[in-house]
């Protein structure tokens, strides 16, 4: 039976032994006699002890950084940030980017042909009652609705169904997942043309960039420059 170390009173087991420093040496204790009672104290309020509840508490605070982390970075693709973009692209990358001429943001009635200089079209004339929201599309919407969506801020990426490969779908849908902003969203949508020049191209207002071969950085740099900067309301 252990003998108390702080008045050499004979107990009977060691959680006789913790009662008792809890009950007449509160004031006196160590720091780790302190732990010991409060653990035991823990185990009889029916809770856990305190080293084990300390490292749930631990883990739990880990894996919602985790969570954290990985929303900021993306999720399952795309290596996006919903609301951490850099302020501006890559330059060596931005350096490859068209600048078009603007061709203007008139409004039309909805349903009315437009016939656009360049396809895709990086501006101009467009549909006044509709624009398509954030998305991956396996379908090819109205060229008028997307360029309201480009008017608006968004990133419109068109690629080659027969060039699209399961990772650059994962990537691009990640992306469209993540930038889902009234004003500056995420679009990934069939090219219009049978055979188009190239397997990507990415277009925001009066920008325009090509792709041989989807680069997830090469994206990450074009949305960082251009997304959220449509000439309507510009939020970024």
């Amino acid at each position: 039976m252990p003998d108390c170390d702080y008045c050499g009173a004979t107990v009977d087991g060691e959680d006789a032994y913790l009662d008792h420093l809890a009950a007449e040496h509160e004031g006196e204790l160590g720091s780790i006699d302190q732990r010991r009672v409060a653990e035991r104290e823990g185990d009889d309020d029916g809770g856990i002890p305190l080293g084990p509840a300390i490292l749930v508490g631990l883990l739990a605070l880990a894996g919602g950084l985790v969570v954290y982390v990985t929303f900021l970075m993306g999720g399952s693709g795309g290596t996006a940030a919903a609301s951490g973009l850099p302020d501006s692209g890559d330059q060596s990358v931005i350096s490859g980017v068209q600048t078009e001429e603007s061709n203007g943001l008139e409004h039309r009635e909805q349903g009315t042909d437009i016939d656009y200089e360049r396809v895709p079209p990086t501006s101009g004339p467009h549909w006044g009652g509709s624009w398509e929201s954030a998305g991956f599309y396996t379908e090819q919407p109205p060229l008028e609705s997307l360029v309201h969506s480009l008017e608006h801020g968004a990133v419109v990426v068109y690629y080659d169904p027969a060039e699209l490969t399961p990772e650059a779908e994962e990537h691009l849908r990640g992306w469209a997942n993540n930038q889902t902003g009234n004003w500056q969203s995420f679009i990934a949508v069939p090219h219009p043309e049978d055979d188009p020049e190239s397997a990507y191209v990415l277009t925001a207002w009066t920008k325009r960039m090509t792709m041989d071969e989807y680069d997830d950085e090469t994206v990450r740099a074009f949305v960082a420059e251009y997304i959220g900067r449509g000439p309507e309301n510009p939020v970024r």
